[in-house]
């Protein structure tokens, strides 16, 4: 529309100019008229342009959808020290979170922290009732059927705690022991694949699992080496045996086939890991040994 309207503004010009003179005069009004033309062509062009800059921006926004507009929802279980705790008066804080937070920045985006229990947490992600999951989650064949994982940001150990002068020693001792364990997590699977539920019990937290083995309702507790480290310097009397039981990459969950939340996720974590940030915020929660 805009195109025709200009066409016929310059064409009237042409008229105008060859009415009102001949020869060079008509020539020279003709030259200008074109020149019109084209002003008003490359002016069109650049608005196009521009237009179609808008729409793909607009496109890439609507890709990257959240649950919460302008927000970036993660679900977590916040009783996983050092990756995710909730401070005195009420603040999220961790390894996770920071991690998260430093993600939602990249993808322009608020975070905001969704506490529950690690079940629900992985369910949350898997609705799309949250963006993401972040709770020292790993990576498993069954998890991966039903989730989006982004690429490993962080490794975690699966160790075993018990009370001084048990006689659990190693991890070989364990068949026919109780053992305590987070419900949900990869400790709690692993465990129930190499010595059956019937020596499995599940907690909603570590915490919980900790105060079961403090107070003799189980042998040991297997659960990440980090918070493990947590919960005995909180509880003298318990040890973390010399033996990892299992090593595994922790990752970001979120719906199958979000594809586009997820290369965006994984293209953060790259400029995170390269400028040192997530290093930086792991080191801060937990010291070189």
């Amino acid at each position: 529309m805009k195109k025709s309207l200009a066409l016929l503004i310059a064409l009237g010009m042409m008229a105008s100019m060859s009415a009102c003179g001949s020869g060079e005069t008509a020539s020279t009004a003709s030259s200008a008229a074109e020149s019109a033309v084209s002003e008003v062509s490359a002016a069109e062009s650049a608005v196009s342009e521009a237009s179609a800059a808008e729409s793909a921006a607009g496109e890439e926004t609507a890709e990257l959808a959240t649950v919460n507009a302008g927000k970036l929802t993660m679900s977590t279980n916040a009783a996983f020290p050092p990756y995710e705790m909730t401070t005195d008066s009420g603040d999220f804080e961790g390894i996770d979170v920071e991690i998260a937070g430093a993600i939602a920045e990249k993808l322009g985006l608020e975070l905001q922290v969704d506490d529950m229990d690690f079940d629900a947490a992985l369910l949350a992600a898997q609705q799309g009732k949250s963006d993401i999951v972040m709770a020292g989650v790993s990576v498993t064949e069954e998890r991966q059927k039903v989730m989006e994982f982004s690429t490993s940001y962080a490794t975690g150990v699966q160790v075993v705690i018990v009370k001084e002068g048990s006689e659990i020693a190693s991890v070989d001792d364990l068949e026919g022991k109780m053992i305590g364990t987070q419900r949900g997590t990869t400790g709690s699977i692993y465990c129930s694949d190499d010595y059956g539920d019937e020596n499995i019990t599940m907690y909603d937290n570590g915490l919980t699992a900790v105060q079961a083995l403090n107070n003799g309702q189980v042998d040991c507790v297997v659960i990440d080496s980090e918070p493990a480290k947590k919960f005995v310097e909180a509880n003298p009397g318990l040890v973390i045996l010399d033996t990892e039981y299992v090593s595994e990459d922790y990752a970001i969950g979120m719906a199958k086939g979000n594809t586009a939340l997820l290369d965006a996720v994984n293209a953060a974590i790259e400029e995170l890991q390269a400028d040192g940030t997530i290093d930086g915020i792991i080191a801060k929660y937990i010291n070189a040994e």
